[in-house]
């Protein structure tokens, strides 16, 4: 697994540059693009991925059977989406690329995706993403000399549907995608420790990002554009009441830091 914390996004512009400096082609001219994944959780004990290939395109309609499709090379991994919360992620590949616009990115899913709820695992049903693979719309534009870090954030909590009453689970991927270079992140600590509430961010009565906070009461939210949002803080042990800090700042490349969060 390369699961990778997110600690300051400062420290992850000096693994860009380094990277970009030593592209396996080593030509200047290339950009590099590096994609990694996150996960805005859901109520599950565990949710498995079965990652086996992600694909990028130039145009956005481009279909399964056309020329240009380049691969990224990657390892078929199994991830579980709830280890990737507070600023972790999961990193897929990277691949040299022309300088250009880069319009669609499709994620190959094996066969091996389940939930596992109550104790007990169920298989999701992924047709579509086995075959022609999850469609995204990137947009990625793609300069020489530099890293295009996208991150993939994937919500467990939207992208898990029941099916009626037959006890089955479809998988229906609800992903933001951003350019981590570009963004910014969300970090503080809610008291008292031990309780693990989910927190979100907030922007124009969207919610943008989610994670619940560490045992210890610490949270991080990566991937926000900048911009003004509220945290809310989500106790879910239905004694302390929920908390809301508003007009909180993001800029690109810095992490805002809220300080701790006192719930009653």
């Amino acid at each position: 697994m390369r699961i990778l914390q997110f600690l300051l996004i400062a420290a992850l512009s000096t693994l860009v540059l380094v990277s970009c400096s030593d592209n396996t082609s080593g030509d200047a001219n290339l950009g590099t693009m590096r994609v990694v994944l996150t996960d805005a959780p859901g109520n599950y004990e565990a949710v498995f991925i079965d990652i086996q290939a992600v694909r990028i395109h130039r145009s956005s309609n481009a279909d399964d059977g056309e020329s240009g499709w380049i691969d990224i090379p990657t390892d078929p991994v199994i991830v579980d989406l709830l280890e990737l919360t507070n600023g972790k992620f999961e990193i897929l590949g990277e691949v040299d690329l022309e300088p250009g616009r880069y319009s669609q990115l499709r994620l190959i899913l094996g066969n091996n995706n389940e939930v596992v709820i109550d104790g007990e695992t169920h298989a999701l049903s992924t047709p579509s993403a086995q075959q022609s693979g999850l469609k995204l719309q990137i947009n990625a534009d793609i300069e020489g000399g530099e890293m295009y870090t996208l991150l993939l954030d994937f919500d467990a909590s939207r992208s898990i549907v029941r099916a009626g009453n037959s006890g089955r689970y479809n998988l229906k991927p609800v992903i933001r995608t951003v350019r981590l270079e570009q963004s910014g992140a969300i970090e503080g600590t809610i008291e008292p420790a031990g309780i693990q509430p989910w927190v979100y961010a907030i922007a124009d009565g969207d919610t943008l990002a989610g994670t619940r906070a560490e045992a210890n009461g610490d949270f991080l939210m990566i991937g926000l554009l900048p911009g003004s949002y509220q945290v809310s803080v989500v106790p879910i042990n239905g004694v302390n009441s929920m908390a809301v800090i508003s007009n909180v700042e993001v800029s690109s490349a810095d992490t805002t830091k809220i300080g701790t969060v006192s719930l009653e």
